[in-house]
């Protein structure tokens, strides 16, 4: 079933597999190099991958999760983008690619940006102190956001994909756990919780190419006392839904790609389920999906629309083609980790 066409947002993928980010950390100056654009041209060479979804790129210089981090902030990164995508395209011109845009707020270094971090509140999630952004900031990047899109537009992209999980800036915001404001973008409803991401698809919609698609990927529960939990992931699907989201990728929030005490494969199922039940938008999911047949089963019981399957695929480009021929002992062992994620 995996293997089966998908239409998202008038773009034909020609499976339902999907590589999601995975950070190289590996950017010259913030722009891709050779070794970048050679990763992503190997996994476009995988007739098995209907749609691969970049590494995240900041989108402020304040925002950077790590030094080699990829960068959308400036126009002087687009020729490098440009070069990139022409060479995935020059593999796969049918291939579906979004760029993930991100900034990490409070979940990283003042080693890595030489600027103070800046949250949702006055936290410390790392070893430095973050502040709270004021409403004046906050509309600043909104704009930072706005214009990053429009360059993942320029490159040549045929969407962009907002990333609202993994304890980074705008799931600073959604999460209770982080959120501790008293003002329209406080934790007193979803709304204002997901306000900061709503406004930014809104300025995006409003200036991007009807064509293109606006993906979010969305940490909707924290698994954690205190913090999201799925019943705001429904809700906040709903919201985003009325925004024509074209695609919402659910993964964790502040306890990041992994699920606290969990390890069995689609380990975020019990969320998409839950959310896939509530809107029409198209649902992807990730998290320790390892086999052809565990993939097929989430989209057979609804569970998704979309599977990311990040490591397997990246480890053995045959992955899929070797277990529909029943030649699983031959998949070539992940290099990343014991236990694929």
């Amino acid at each position: 079933m995996i293997e089966k066409p998908f239409i998202l947002a008038g773009k034909k993928l020609s499976t339902r597999l999907v590589f999601p980010p995975l950070a190289t950390e590996s950017s010259d100056g913030g722009k891709p190099n050779e070794k970048i654009t050679q990763h992503y041209c190997a996994i476009a060479a995988n007739p098995n991958v209907g749609m691969i979804i970049t590494e995240h790129s900041y989108v402020d210089p304040q925002g950077k999760a790590d030094p080699h981090q990829i960068s959308f902030a400036d126009d002087s990164v687009i020729d490098a983008q440009k070069a990139m995508v022409k060479s995935i395209r020059n593999v796969r011109p049918d291939i579906c690619l979004l760029a993930q845009i991100n900034h990490a707020g409070a979940n990283t270094r003042k080693l890595y940006t030489g600027m103070d971090l800046v949250s949702a509140s006055d936290i410390k999630w790392t070893r430095d102190q973050a502040r709270a952004l004021t409403v004046d900031e906050i509309h600043d990047l909104e704009q930072k956001y706005i214009a990053a899109a429009l360059r993942v537009q320029e490159a040549g992209y045929d969407g962009v994909e907002i990333h609202c999980a993994h304890a980074y800036l705008l799931n600073q915001f959604y999460s209770p756990i982080t959120n501790h404001r008293d003002d329209e973008y406080g934790p007193q409803t979803i709304t204002n919780r997901l306000r900061f991401t709503l406004e930014i698809i809104r300025g995006i919609k409003a200036k991007a190419n009807k064509n293109f698609i606006v993906s979010v990927r969305l940490g909707g529960c924290d698994y954690k006392e205190g913090g999201s939990t799925i019943e705001d992931a429904c809700a906040a699907a709903k919201l985003l839904e009325r925004e024509h989201i074209d695609l919402l990728n659910l993964s964790g929030g502040t306890c990041q790609i992994f699920r606290p005490g969990h390890a069995e494969p689609g380990f975020f199922t019990d969320m998409s389920e839950a959310v896939k039940k509530c809107v029409f938008t198209p649902i992807l999911v990730a998290g320790g999906i390892t086999t052809k047949k565990e993939a097929d089963l989430f989209l057979r019981e609804g569970k998704a629309d979309l599977i990311g399957v990040c490591r397997p695929a990246l480890a053995d480009p045959d992955w899929i083609k070797k277990q529909v021929e029943g030649r699983e002992k031959e998949i070539v062992k992940c290099v990343y980790c014991n236990g694929c994620l």
